[in-house]
């Protein structure tokens, strides 16, 4: 694989120690919760850095210390106004030390911005000009020469409009396409340049032109739901291999708008996560399995070339599904754990629910297996739209395109 970073996602001691004397290049994170006591008292800024930096530089290659993950995109305005102060204390506790080549930053995600198309239009979000944190934190970077580390994936803005962006412009891929920034004049031929312009721009209209960026996490899918179109192992392998030839070129590619400067570029993520809730894209970013065996090939120095990796599997999935779709049992889940989910999404929405009581039309077959079946549809069906519903329900269930229906008993289902 032939890595030359890693980033984690706290400051693990036996990861750190598994870190010293390779030549991986580590970022570390602050937890969230820790960003308050960190920013109101330097010695507590100071025991973190003796903890959890100190205690392995220069041994492990300690090079990034991120406070908190994508701060600014919760409601809590007090880790807002916390941030700022909290990178700098760490800072100077670095700074303390004469370290000079560990930088402090926070990454962000794309939804700081109010306006990210086209490029040029790119503005921050006026709640968070409004509580005076950009400006701060932008000031910050810039006099420390850090990074802007920006949580980008072209995934996400492309499976939520598939039909009007290309899935080519998506994934590199687009040879003979390109599109022109009306304002600007410049040319892009792939998604991630126009999202990371889109954050450069931004940032030149509070007078900041020449900011670094860095991509703390990007990545592809490499499998989901029914409803999640293009998450598979193909796109995954082309997507990553091509950002990786990106950002590994030299001389450094850049963007249009920022052209021959190298961008630090973390992959989300090494692992997939099978045990993370939500929809299924959730659990299957990983270059690898949970076992550690490989989901494809990629060589992270970006000098293979396509022509000598293995044959891909061919997608299936790269248009949107148009049907019906239900949420059920998954097959292999374990019965015995089954009652007190079923009782969860009962409770939670009783009307879920109804068909299921003596008498009712989906009371029979007396299982619950069937049932578990019928209040995961309906209540999936149901809040999928209004309220973000994912047909997880804690492992327990997965879509199908097969109609569970019996008799009288009609499973509410979600069309496409």
């Amino acid at each position: 694989m032939n890595a030359s970073r890693v980033k984690i996602y706290d400051a693990n001691p036996e990861v750190l120690k598994l870190l010293s004397g390779t030549k991986l290049q580590a970022s570390i994170m602050i937890q969230d919760g820790l960003i308050p006591d960190i920013a109101s008292d330097q010695s507590i800024a100071d025991q973190w850095v003796r903890d959890n930096v100190l205690a392995y530089y220069p041994q492990t290659m300690i090079r990034f210390v991120l406070v908190g993950n994508e701060i600014l995109s919760s409601n809590n305005t007090l880790l807002w106004y916390n941030l700022v102060p909290a990178m700098v204390r760490i800072h100077n506790s670095i700074k303390a030390q004469n370290i000079q080549n560990i930088k402090v930053g926070t990454p962000v995600a794309m939804d700081i911005l109010e306006s990210t198309f086209p490029p040029s239009s790119g503005k921050f979000r006026p709640e968070i000009l409004n509580h005076q944190v950009m400006v701060p934190l932008l000031s910050f970077l810039n006099k420390t020469r850090s990074f802007f580390f920006v949580n980008v994936f072209p995934y996400f803005s492309w499976s939520e409009n598939p039909t009007n962006l290309s899935l080519d412009f998506a994934l590199f891929t687009a040879k003979n396409s390109s599109y022109t920034d009306p304002e600007s004049g410049l040319i892009y031929t792939n998604l991630l340049d126009q999202m990371l312009d889109s954050v450069l721009f931004a940032a030149r209209k509070l007078g900041f032109d020449n900011i670094s960026l860095a991509i703390s996490e990007t990545g592809w899918p490499n499998a989901g739901d029914i409803d999640q179109p293009g998450a598979n192992i193909h796109n995954a392998a082309i997507y990553n291999r091509n950002l990786v030839r990106k950002v590994t070129a030299t001389p450094p590619i850049g963007t249009p708008a920022q052209p021959g400067v190298v961008i630090p570029t973390f992959i989300f993520s090494l692992y997939d996560e099978n045990r993370k809730f939500g929809p299924g894209t959730e659990r299957h970013w990983g270059l690898l399995q949970p076992n550690g065996l490989p989901n494809y090939e990629i060589d992270l120095t970006g000098v293979q070339s396509e022509s000598n990796y293995p044959t891909l599997p061919q997608p299936t999935n790269n248009k949107p599904f148009k049907g019906k779709i239900w949420c059920v049992v998954a097959p292999g889940s374990r019965i015995t754990d089954l009652g007190p989910v079923l009782n969860s999404v009962c409770k939670e929405d009783n009307g879920a629910c109804d068909a299921l009581a003596p008498g009712k039309e989906c009371y029979e077959p007396v299982s619950l297996v069937a049932h578990a079946s019928y209040a995961f549809s309906s209540y999936w069906a149901k809040h999928r739209d209004s309220a973000g519903a994912t047909c997880y329900f804690n492992g327990f269930a997965e879509q199908t395109t097969r109609d569970p229906s019996h008799g009288p008993c009609k499973f509410p289902s979600v069309s496409l």
